[in-house]
């Protein structure tokens, strides 16, 4: 009841200053105020304000939201930790089953949650050689020409 009545003082005021900018010659202010201020009243009509109100100030409906957050949070968790390579059950099973046996050795067939590399992939990057003392490097030079350098 009382947002009901606190939207429709909101609405009979914004008429007012509409009324008042109209006396004032600025019909297309005017108009866009009263538009904007017949959007409380008819939003009490149609009875979304009752709808909001019953929402806002009921426990049950907060626990609800507050599930909701908590459902969402463990599935973005889940997608996270799939995403770092620790893989799915039956993944993991798989490889546990292929170390048993002796085929891949069990360091390499699951990585460490704080590893945050896949098993497929290597561990570590090979490294390039070193540039052997004859090699051609006409083209840097060219390019370093081409820009003054």
């Amino acid at each position: 009841m009382l947002a009901e009545t606190i939207c429709s003082a909101v609405s009979a005021a914004g008429l007012g200053i509409a009324a008042v900018t109209a006396y004032r010659k600025r019909f297309l202010a005017a108009t866009r105020i009263a538009a904007y201020s017949l959007i409380p009243i008819g939003l009490v009509l149609t009875g979304v304000v009752q709808w909001v109100t019953d929402i806002a100030f009921k426990p049950s409906v907060w626990l609800g939201f507050g599930l909701l957050g908590v459902a969402w949070l463990l599935f973005m968790t889940t997608r996270a930790i799939e995403r770092r390579g620790v893989g799915t059950r039956k993944e993991r099973k798989a490889a546990a089953q292929a170390a048993q046996r002796g085929a891949v050795a069990p360091a390499a067939s699951v990585p460490s949650l704080g590893s945050g590399v896949p098993a497929d992939r290597p561990q570590t990057k090979p490294k390039q050689e070193a540039a052997a003392p004859g090699e051609d490097f006409s083209d840097i030079e060219a390019i370093l020409k081409k820009h003054g350098i």
